[in-house]
């Protein structure tokens, strides 16, 4: 799956040569396409922000940036959109509280989208959002709606072979399209008893919903679905059910799963 002349068109994997050959010195030039798990966060960025000067430009939004916003070009604008404001999400994830986070420009919930108008985004950047979304189904067909036609949906979605989710059961098709029909109340505790226990490693039952309880109590943002690359290419191709979409990019990078759709 990490092959770039396997997954990239001739002239994508051209461009994004001259990008990376005009932006950085020669001896510093990533392999794109060919990471290995646990790659340089460095060299992680260089080739999202190479992908993004490639696709990227005119108004458009980024869902969830936190410390880590995508690097656009210049003929790019973006606004920032999360679910609190800035200090409050301080609070929410203490472990971030002595990091530049972005100033959150729409409070908003990155699944619904509800306060952004309908055809008015050039394109919407969502990293590392796909797995904190509770209804992943909708949550596309939301950003959809607030793209233009011919619009982008730029995405990096983490592979749980290479995370802490790794001991977790990659989401299937079936569970995702229950959460979609009847509502993902119905798996979020759940979800996050799963998380408990396979990531937090928590063995006893006791302490287990006692976290459980807790996480609920906050609405802390799990990841609630995971995915490798081949179970993502999956879920791409079941989103044709959902949206119109035309698939331009899908490539892995070190650690993660990135991909481009164009609103059809």
């Amino acid at each position: 799956m990490g092959s770039l002349k396997r997954h990239v068109p001739v002239a994508l994997r051209r461009r994004l040569h001259r990008f990376l050959t005009d932006a950085v010195p020669t001896a510093a030039i990533p392999l794109v396409g060919s990471f290995h798990p646990g790659g340089e966060l460095a060299t992680i960025h260089h080739t999202r922000e190479a992908l993004a000067a490639i696709f990227l430009s005119g108004d458009g939004i980024e869902i969830g940036a936190l410390h880590q916003p995508l690097k656009v070009p210049e003929s790019a604008h973006v606004r920032y959109v999360d679910r609190m404001a800035t200090p409050e999400l301080k609070t929410q994830y203490p472990e971030l509280a002595a990091l530049p986070l972005v100033d959150v420009d729409i409070i908003d919930n990155g699944e619904t989208l509800a306060t952004v108008a309908d055809g008015t985004q050039a394109f919407v950047v969502a990293n590392h959002f796909l797995e904190h979304c509770q209804n992943p189904f909708q949550t596309v067909q939301n950003i959809f709606r607030v793209l233009r036609p011919g619009g982008l949906l730029y995405m990096a979605v983490p592979d749980k072979r290479y995370s802490f989710d790794s001991a977790r059961p990659c989401t299937t098709l079936d569970h995702l399209a229950r959460d979609y029909a009847e509502g993902p109340q119905i798996s979020k505790r759940a979800h996050f008893e799963e998380w408990s226990r396979l990531v937090n490693k928590r063995a006893d039952a006791a302490l287990v919903e006692e976290e459980v309880q807790h996480l609920m109590n906050i609405d802390y943002s799990i990841h609630f679905h995971v995915w490798g690359a081949a179970e993502l290419a999956e879920f791409l191709l079941a989103l044709r059910d959902y949206v119109t979409l035309e698939l331009e990019l899908f490539l892995r990078n070190g650690p993660e799963n990135l991909f481009v759709l164009r609103k059809v």
